[in-house]
């Protein structure tokens, strides 16, 4: 998300507010506040302070929510790269998802079970007698709050918890992950159309039912719903397939020893109007040598340019652009995006030069299936938009 601001570090797991949480925190604010001075008249000013001393609570409520799902990852060697207090609550992301349907299920309860024990302790304090007045108020407040957050979150439709119980659920029962995701993902977005579509009848006048906040909910659930849906077709189409399956046919190579004439003679028949602007380089073992890119070429008259070797103008190439050909082509992806580039070299097992794999050619796989399955035809358009090359 962007206009996220690093608070520091949880447990080793990098913590950040989006701008977004100062607009509800202040609203969280004004409504506890008003609440408490209506209650307690004599609080004074001191009204405004509590209240926000309860919005504090309430999202520290949802931070220990998050807590959760990230101790319940760590615990199956998943790490956490993030938590984010924002609008709608918090996000815990995640660096991988579960291998089982099991580990699915325990990460997506544990911030809820968290919520529930909130719920528990908070009520036995308010019940004791430990706290009286505004604060007893506080306290019974913010244990409500939390099961309504853990009753909320397991309403089955993704994003939300419950969501992911559901999906866990499919998977176990059909032994087909994206399947549960997809499940998951229309239930979201039905929950998605009926919340925007209460809201829009509220906000009109015409119902009671809904607010101008259960519209925002439902487009919130609606994108966040479409989007899992989405990934879990991507995936479902790339699953079974690796680097080696993408690499380019023609991948623009070129050996170390070749003069730069014969680069000049390679560059200009390799793609025709579309030539390359850099290739890589092997040696005489095949193994990857490093690039050269066409600007070596301006480098001198072109006379000159049988006198002259690739080897002379070697450029290092980044292990992070580099990938074994075996590796999941879903895998490939999250590097692609990681590193923000358009293509990776592909290397095989045995430490030789493979080729070139571009996000282009993930396009091509990702057509050559929606001859038979339409669905992915929106995925490429998609991706496509994104300017791959």
């Amino acid at each position: 998300m962007n206009g996220n601001l690093r608070v520091g570090n949880l447990f080793g797991i990098p913590f950040f507010i989006n701008v977004s949480w100062f607009f509800v925190l202040a609203l969280v604010t004004l409504n506890f506040g008003s609440g408490l001075a209506a209650r307690f008249p004599g609080l004074g000013g001191q009204a405004w302070s509590l209240g926000l001393v309860s919005g504090l609570l309430l999202f520290a409520s949802v931070l220990l929510h998050e807590l959760g799902h990230s101790f319940a990852a760590k615990q199956q060697g998943i790490g956490v790269n993030s938590i984010t207090l924002f609008l709608f609550g918090g996000l815990a992301n995640l660096e991988d998802e579960a291998k089982t349907p099991a580990g699915a299920f325990w990460i997506a309860v544990a911030g809820p079970l968290v919520s529930l024990a909130l719920f528990g302790l908070l009520l036995l304090v308010s019940g004791s007698g430990l706290v009286v007045g505004p604060m007893a108020a506080i306290v019974g407040l913010l244990a409500y709050i939390n099961l309504t957050l853990a009753a909320f979150n397991m309403i089955p439709g993704l994003p939300l918890d419950g969501g992911n119980v559901l999906k866990a659920a499919v998977w176990k029962i059909t032994g087909n992950r994206y399947r549960g995701i997809r499940w998951a993902s229309r239930m979201g977005q039905l929950l998605g159309w009926s919340a925007v579509l209460l809201g829009a009848l509220s906000v009109l006048g015409i119902s009671n039912v809904g607010s101008f906040w259960t519209l925002i909910i439902g487009w919130f659930l609606l994108q966040n719903a479409g989007q899992s849906a989405q990934s879990a077709t991507i995936q479902e189409a790339l699953s079974g397939l690796t680097a080696a399956d993408a690499v380019l046919e023609k991948s623009p190579i070129i050996s170390v020893d070749n003069t730069l004439r014969e680069l000049a003679d390679v560059a200009v028949i390799s793609r025709g109007n579309d030539q390359w602007r850099r290739f890589l380089v092997q040696d005489s073992q095949a193994q990857l040598a490093g690039t050269i890119s066409l600007d070596a070429l301006q480098t001198m008259p072109s006379s000159q340019w049988s006198d002259y070797r690739v080897r002379d103008f070697l450029q290092p190439i980044a292990q992070e652009i580099q990938v074994q050909s075996d590796k999941p082509l879903l895998d490939v992806m999250g590097q692609l995006e990681k590193q923000g580039v358009q293509a990776l070299t592909v290397i095989r097992a045995n430490g030789t030069l493979m080729g070139l794999l571009e996000k282009a050619q993930i396009i091509n796989l990702l057509q050559q299936k929606a001859v038979s399955q339409p669905v992915y035809t929106k995925l490429i358009a998609r991706l496509t938009s994104e300017s791959l090359r």
